[in-house]
């Protein structure tokens, strides 16, 4: 734990981090007299991070969802009301984007070597691809009180929702806190409120997709808000000439192929920012233009063209952004 910095009225920047999920968190937060200590802070946000860990990571063969993925057709298991909440939410994801996205897809992520418990990665064959894609599909999963069940032998996977969940859940336990002015960010995805020491807004920089440096595309302040950008140019591998992202199209079983690099979506909820970033990054930059306007997501897509990078706002991002659209 380190204080950043401090002012004449006894507030302290504070900001502390660590390993989860894969990748790391970090928060920083305004703290000041009556707050409780912030080694506590520290504490609850871990504690945070860890049930979720717990709960829906399918790095480790103990967690709730793996040992779900685990269980063959026709089963069912007692699940904790996050997870349930995330397959709640999932599934509005896979209806409204007509099945594109899905949380079922990891068979398919291994398969194309992109997985938890991926060997290579390589194109699959055609045969293999059909085999997985039967094992593929939100419809068969189904709530069942406090049980999750299955009709056949899927496997959950909530890399694209967790995140923001986390964000969300210690945003509110700040808040429950009585801490009003803080940054979280859990592997890359943010949300933001109040402002920094100094008084000015927290700002966020939205960079160029690229895997050979870090480009400002644009800086963004947000306040109450969640911010998640997804896209494809840290994750692919290259055969034959083509280039094979690590974004899957459930309805195709296949990567997609289009030319949207990023898009990063501001929305009140982080859980939510994280899905539809990713379910937008699916549909490309016609499809997922239309379902931001149609849905009023604020979203700012990044796409290749030939002289680099164009970049397209959504109404919602200019006005959640605090920018006027033209």
């Amino acid at each position: 734990m380190g204080v950043l910095s401090a002012c004449g009225n006894g507030d302290t920047l504070e900001s502390f981090g660590g390993p989860t999920m894969g990748s790391t968190y970090s928060i920083k937060y305004v703290r000041h007299a009556g707050l409780a200590a912030s080694d506590e802070v520290r504490v609850q946000v871990e504690q945070i991070l860890a049930d979720i860990d717990r709960q829906m990571s399918t790095y480790r063969s103990d967690s709730d969802i793996e040992r779900f993925n685990q269980l063959p057709a026709n089963h069912c298991q007692k699940m904790p009301a996050p997870v349930l909440e995330l397959i709640r939410v999932g599934e509005q994801l896979s209806e409204q984007s007509e099945g594109s996205y899905d949380l079922t897809v990891e068979p398919l992520l291994n398969l194309w070597g992109f997985g938890p418990q991926a060997r290579e990665e390589k194109i699959p064959t055609a045969e293999a691809l059909a085999e997985v894609r039967r094992r593929v599909g939100h419809d068969h999963l189904r709530i069942n009180g406090d049980q999750l069940c299955k009709d056949a032998a899927v496997e959950v996977d909530f890399n694209s929702i967790a995140a923001g969940y986390a964000v969300d859940t210690i945003a509110a336990k700040l808040d429950a806190l009585g801490v009003q002015n803080f940054l979280v960010e859990v592997t890359g995805e943010l949300k933001a409120s109040g402002k920094k020491l100094d008084g000015s807004p927290w700002r966020i920089a939205l960079e160029e997709p690229r895997d050979d440096q870090q480009v400002a595309e644009r800086i963004v302040a947000i306040d109450g808000y969640g911010l998640s950008t997804s896209g494809d140019y840290r994750n692919y591998f290259s055969q034959g000439g083509q280039r094979y992202s690590h974004t899957l199209d459930a309805r195709t079983g296949a990567p997609v192929s289009h030319t949207l690099a990023s898009v990063t979506v501001i929305h009140p909820s982080a859980l939510m920012a994280d899905g539809l970033s990713t379910l937008l990054l699916i549909l490309g930059p016609e499809r997922g233009w239309d379902y931001a306007e149609k849905h009023d997501v604020g979203a700012f897509f990044v796409i290749r063209a030939d002289t680099g990078f164009v970049t397209r706002s959504s109404h919602a991002f200019e006005r959640l952004s605090g920018k006027k659209t033209e």
